[in-house]
């Protein structure tokens, strides 16, 4: 087995270097399957996540541990690790001072604050929905089965939605 390097990712020791890391949030995420909860990692792995008013937690996400990630590349922020584990920081500390607001400041508010502190690809203009999208089009699954996770309720859902449709009608 190869050793682990500064920038592997380690399910088995919930390590996430350098990562956007995203879960599901129970009931939500089952009818609105592109919506959960998300955190950002300092270069050790160490997952930080505004999950609730004045509190961001360190290695304890607020709707469990991740099961999809985006993995970031430092070269691409001026000043490396260190600017990068500082712009993670700065944001943590700002939030630890915020309300939760589910629509407008929220966990994906939070990195986007330390995306767009730390200037990640040059970039001040990170928001909600690009961390989204690219969470959605870049990230990977922690583990296969975690596909499951935000799929399959949403999808039994609509199963059900359209036996009863179809029930009613045919009725």
């Amino acid at each position: 087995m190869m050793p682990l390097t500064d920038r592997d990712v380690s399910p088995d020791s919930n390590r996430y270097p350098y990562c956007v890391v995203w879960t599901p949030i129970p009931c939500l995420t089952w009818f609105f399957p592109f919506v959960g909860h998300m955190g950002i990692a300092n270069s050790r792995g160490v997952i930080r996540d505004f999950a609730g008013s004045y509190y961001v937690a360190e290695d304890d996400m607020g709707f469990g541990w991740p099961t999809r990630y985006w993995q970031l590349a430092p070269e691409h922020v001026e000043g490396g690790s260190e600017v990068f584990d500082r712009a993670v920081q700065d944001a943590s500390d700002v939030y630890k001072s915020r309300i939760h607001n589910i629509f407008c400041d929220n966990c994906h508010s939070h990195v986007a604050m330390a995306l767009n502190s730390m200037r990640y690809q040059d970039r001040d203009d990170w928001n909600m929905v690009k961390l989204a999208w690219y969470s959605l089009t870049k990230g990977s699954f922690v583990r296969n089965t975690d596909i499951l996770s935000q799929f399959l309720p949403f999808a039994i859902i609509v199963f059900i939605f359209i036996i009863v449709i179809g029930f009613s009608v045919t009725h």
